[in-house]
């Protein structure tokens, strides 16, 4: 790792705020379709869901915030394929820059985004009757899982922004992460699914982070389901990491 490392990714991390400030609107727009899905689910479908003593919006919010990170990251991915085609990357790599720092700078920004985003679904579902007695330690469980999951998608939409030949190219990745909580227990309590796909909700990765953060807000023990979401976490971060530095590896040799 270069010396410069730190220096380098806070100056690009730096550029990469500032053209999010200037369209701001992608923070919105990111945020806009997981809210609606809160208020369809909960005042269209909730009364026809049954999820016991826990309210619906109570049940639901983990699986939106999981989809808010996917409909976030594909920003991700287009940012860095905007780069990639304008020749930014060479542009740096002719300069004294560790070369890592490009893709740092561009991770961070979506975990700043992406945590922007998070803050105002949940305030969205405050105002629609969420609530939770978890304690401060509870909450900051819930913000490391889903620094871990935004991480991991992150690096993992850093590879599309890489090798894609279009801008929407870039951007459709992300659409199979989005779908995927519906074939979870973020929606309906797999109980209710037919075998072969409750078997499959049932062992998926986000079925088991959405049920440690619903444990964790509703004041459950998680035991085991809170290492089982960790190791999901982590093992795709260090997949999707490594996967990302072979690729951007290659694209700058």
């Amino acid at each position: 790792m270069s010396k410069h490392f730190f220096g380098d990714t806070a100056v690009l991390l730096g550029r990469s705020l500032r053209h999010i400030t200037r369209s701001a609107d992608t923070i919105i727009t990111t945020a806009v379709m997981p809210i609606a899905m809160l208020l369809l689910f909960v005042y269209v479908f909730g009364g026809a869901i049954d999820t016991g003593s826990v309210p619906y919006v109570n049940y639901l919010l983990p699986g939106i915030l999981l989809i808010t990170v996917a409909s976030g990251i594909a920003y991700t991915a287009f940012r860095l394929f905007m780069d990639m085609r304008s020749g930014i990357f060479e542009r740096f790599q002719s300069m004294p820059t560790a070369r890592s720092s490009v893709l740092w700078a561009h991770v961070l920004t979506s975990v700043v985004a992406n945590s922007i985003s998070l803050v105002v679904v949940v305030l969205v579902a405050l105002l629609m009757g969420f609530r939770s007695g978890a304690g401060l330690p509870a909450w900051l469980s819930v913000a490391g899982i889903l620094l871990l999951f935004t991480l991991a998608l992150t690096w993992l939409a850093v590879i599309p922004g890489l090798v894609a030949k279009t801008a929407d190219g870039a951007s459709a990745f992300s659409y199979p992460l989005i779908f995927l909580p519906f074939l979870s227990s973020a929606f309906v309590p797999t109980a209710t699914m037919p075998g072969p796909l409750r078997v499959f909700a049932e062992h998926q990765p986000v079925t088991s982070i959405v049920n440690a953060i619903r444990d964790l807000f509703t004041q459950q023990p998680v035991g085991a389901g809170l290492w089982t979401a960790l190791a999901w976490c982590a093992g795709l971060l260090v997949v999707a990491y490594g996967l990302a530095m072979n690729t951007y590896r290659r694209k700058v040799s």
